[in-house]
């Protein structure tokens, strides 16, 4: 059934787990490590699909949660998948729901990295936020942030939205829980989401048979644990050993709440203990040092909100490290957003225009500034993978690292 799905590893880092290769996918080739581009609601905010595929980008990724709410997987599986519903040729991921569980559960919304010296408790909760999903030990009770009514997401249920999504990469269903559980917590979330993975790949074997005719559907499982380097590895493990009705995994999602500061040594733990010959995808990372830390422990593949977010708010990219726009000392800037820069945004308009689009509250800002951060990273892990294959990765990253980050000092 996977004959349209597969994965080559090609070079690799002296360490032994940092690597380049090629997914095969039924919608295209994903040279790894590659930056898998976020359009959560099937489109990437401020942004034409042409435009995506014109800054380089390989894969775009969507939300199963919010899809599911919003207009509906029947729907997408009725305009024939998420890539031809949002008009992405490309190849496509979509992740399990597991994120959206944590954040209306735990009300921290996007932040996944926290810090462990905060009091640990089982029933964290963000100031003032109502928890709004309850999980037991079959799946996940929650109530829609659109319109407060209440649904059920089980390892069955999110393997049927993600099947009618159609996406040619899925992820299995997970509770993802925070730095601030008690270890005792992570240990009990560890068991249930090695136990919704096994129903994960029982429903995914029967939804691949009924759907006749299909393209094939790669399905990851994914690895939590925390900071706890035994449960981490025991969670490679189990999920890259499992089968189910003949059912394997594709590939792995490295999940859950992470230190920045140990991010890298995380990734490391799980690529030791996973089959070599699978893809290992790392959900939601952040900033450029992230990015390189985790090439090297054996990432193959990233999805980060970060590049169009910060845009929306006129946070720009450059080697030079990150800067605001919107600032008086761009007012009269007539210069690119990065000297140097290839994108759509660099070779036609200047500081000074995107600084007057932000000030005047223009739709066109957003547009123009995502278009830039979303080339900056693409760029970067694509010269990060070149670096890998001529062997001058260590060399790429200290110069490019010592550069961003020498205004911190």
């Amino acid at each position: 059934m996977s004959e349209e799905f597969g994965f080559a590893p090609g070079a690799v880092l002296d360490n032994g787990l940092g690597r380049t290769g090629t997914i095969r996918t039924p919608h295209g080739e994903i040279q790894t490590p590659a930056f898998v581009v976020v359009g959560t609601k099937a489109t990437v905010k401020a942004v034409l699909p042409d435009d995506v595929a014109a800054l380089g980008a390989q894969a775009v990724l969507a939300n199963a949660y919010h899809l599911y709410l919003q207009p509906g997987s029947d729907l997408v599986d009725e305009a024939g998948g998420l890539g031809r519903f949002m008009n992405w040729s490309g190849p496509t991921f979509t992740d399990s729901g597991g994120f959206q569980v944590m954040s209306l559960g735990a009300g921290f919304k996007k932040v996944l990295a926290m810090e462990t010296e905060r009091v640990t408790d089982d029933q964290v909760i963000a100031e003032g936020k109502e928890r709004l999903a309850h999980v037991d030990d079959d799946g996940v009770t929650f109530k829609s942030h659109l319109d407060g009514t209440r649904h059920r997401f089980t390892p069955e249920v999110s393997m049927r939205v993600q099947h009618e999504l159609g996406a040619d990469i899925m992820f299995a269903f997970d509770e993802l829980t925070t730095l601030m559980n008690t270890r005792a917590y992570q240990e009990e979330s560890l068991e249930r989401t090695r136990l919704w993975a096994e129903r994960c790949l029982a429903a995914h074997r029967t939804l691949t048979e009924e759907r006749v005719g299909k393209p094939y559907q790669a399905l990851f499982g994914v690895l939590q644990g925390a900071q706890y380097e035994d449960l981490r590895r025991k969670a490679a493990r189990d999920l890259g050993s499992m089968e189910v009705n003949g059912q394997t995994f594709d590939g792995f999602g490295i999940g859950g709440a992470l230190e920045k500061e140990n991010l890298g040594t995380i990734v490391g733990w799980v690529a030791e203990e996973l089959p070599f010959d699978k893809p290992r995808h790392l959900l939601g990372i952040s900033e450029p040092d992230d990015l390189f830390a985790a090439c090297a422990a054996g990432a193959d593949t990233f999805d980060c909100v970060n590049p169009s977010r910060v845009a929306r708010n006129a946070a720009i990219y450059a080697a030079d490290g990150r800067y605001n726009v919107n600032t008086a000392a761009n007012r009269r800037a007539f210069v690119p957003l990065e000297e140097g820069c290839d994108c759509y945004t660099c070779t036609h308009y200047t500081r000074a225009y995107l600084h007057h689009l932000f000030k005047a509250k223009e739709m066109l800002a957003s547009t123009l500034a995502t278009i830039h951060n979303e080339r900056f990273t693409v760029r970067l892990v694509d010269r990060t993978r070149e670096s890998m294959q001529s062997g001058d990765f260590d060399a790429y990253r200290e110069e490019f690292l010592g550069r961003f980050y020498a205004s911190r000092g």
